[in-house]
């Protein structure tokens, strides 16, 4: 097997992968992705990505800006050194973001059962209301999940953190 190969398509997979998701530009979707398979180690410099990428130094700056501020990475420094160091975020951050969507998305749920409960009027809307009320269950089993996962996953990288 060639792992060059490898690398280079599962980064762009990931690429792919991330652009849908997050429907963020390509170019930040193959920094994360490059991030995920090259930094999780010791991380990767803005001049390494910049080279690795092979994209301009403004272009890199403005996607690692929504990276960051989208949460999806961090830098670290080390001393001496002035260079910033960035990482993919570590998964269990990336979950607690999605669990974050689940609840914002449950406020409007529980809302939209009120109102409905409130004012439906004919059997389109009354089935309408079950719907919402099934999907309701679906996002609390969903979050649990996420909660439970989450915290295996911070579990495990206390543990890796206390190993290195």
């Amino acid at each position: 097997m060639d792992f060059n190969t490898e690398r280079e398509e599962i980064i762009e997979l990931y690429g792919n992968h991330f652009e849908k998701l997050y429907n963020i530009p390509p170019l930040a979707a193959r920094i994360l992705g490059t991030l995920i398979i090259d930094g999780c180690k010791t991380g990767l410099t803005f001049e390494s990505l910049v080279e690795k990428l092979s994209a301009s130094k403004s272009s890199i700056s403005t996607n690692l800006n929504l990276l960051l501020k989208m949460d999806k990475i961090s830098y670290f420094t080390k001393a001496g050194d002035r260079k910033k160091y960035f990482k993919p975020a570590n998964l269990s951050e990336r979950l607690a973001n999605f669990h974050k969507l689940i609840d914002s998305e449950m406020v409007i749920i529980d809302r939209m059962i009120d109102y409905r409960e409130a004012t439906a009027s004919c059997p389109e809307e009354k089935c309408n209301l079950e719907n919402v009320k099934a999907y309701r269950t679906h996002l609390i089993e969903v979050g649990k999940v996420f909660t439970k996962t989450t915290n295996e996953f911070k579990q495990i990288e206390i543990n890796n953190n206390n190993n290195k």
